[in-house]
């Protein structure tokens, strides 16, 4: 199955509402709140009745989690020995780097973004074709920054689960709410991944209200027209004195 990002949106919008419904009450229709950022381990529990759990899935950190669509058995590769981690259906598994105490905050943005990656991949699941369904699925760790090739059946699952992940994360609506308080709906500008000290300020802020990282959170709001993304080369240091 392969979905446009409008698809990804819509699915996003209905499933968000839903969930908001249950979980936030009369607060998820008061016109006048500030951003509901998705509590997206409740979404995850309460919502999608998954069981998460936290392992250690690579020597490396090269996987950040798993997911099981179906009773299976994953092999995985753990200090040069080969161990085997038993997978339930809706299980969900994250890398135990996530939950140690150094790591807590630190990697919060991105143990997130995992879960909510994982929440997508059981989602699509439900709307996949039959012959296509697999018993499970890990998500690697991504090291390079950029535009993704889309070749492969994997590579559009991939790049759906983060689309939708991003769009459970910070749904169209609530980023809507939030930059209107942050910057009256008006577009941060970054040259690369570098901020002027004030919008600096803002996107802390956005990253602050929705719990991701500061990538994360540029690329959704690139996506949703609030960023308008320069070259580095463009940028000139405000406090910079020219001759």
């Amino acid at each position: 199955m392969i979905l446009s990002q409008k698809n990804i949106e819509e699915i996003a919008v209905a499933v968000i509402r839903d969930f908001q419904k249950s979980f936030f009450g009369s607060e998820a229709d008061d016109p006048a709140r500030f951003a509901l950022p998705t509590p997206i381990d409740q979404f995850a529990s309460d919502y999608l009745n998954l069981k998460v759990s936290f392992q250690k899935l690579s020597s490396d950190g090269s996987i950040y989690g798993l997911t099981a669509y179906v009773d299976t058995e994953y092999q995985i590769e753990v200090d040069g020995s080969q161990r085997s981690i038993f997978l339930k259906t809706n299980d969900v598994v994250l890398d135990k780097s996530f939950i140690e105490p150094e790591n807590i905050r630190k990697l919060c943005g991105k143990r997130r973004f995992t879960l909510a990656h994982e929440c997508a991949h059981q989602i699509l699941f439900q709307l996949d074709a039959d012959d296509r369904k697999i018993a499970c699925h890990k998500r690697p760790e991504v090291r390079k920054k950029g535009s993704r090739v889309l070749r492969t059946q994997e590579d559009w699952n991939e790049w759906q689960a983060n689309s939708l992940g991003a769009a459970i994360l910070m749904p169209q609506l609530e980023v809507d709410r939030a930059m209107w308080f942050i910057n009256s709906r008006k577009p941060l500008t970054c040259y690369g991944w570098r901020f002027y000290n004030k919008d600096q300020v803002k996107i802390d802020t956005f990253c602050g209200v929705f719990g991701v990282s500061r990538s994360a959170a540029a690329i959704r709001l690139e996506q949703l027209g609030y960023l308008n993304r320069k070259k580095d080369y463009e940028y000139r240091d405000p406090l910079e004195v020219w001759p």
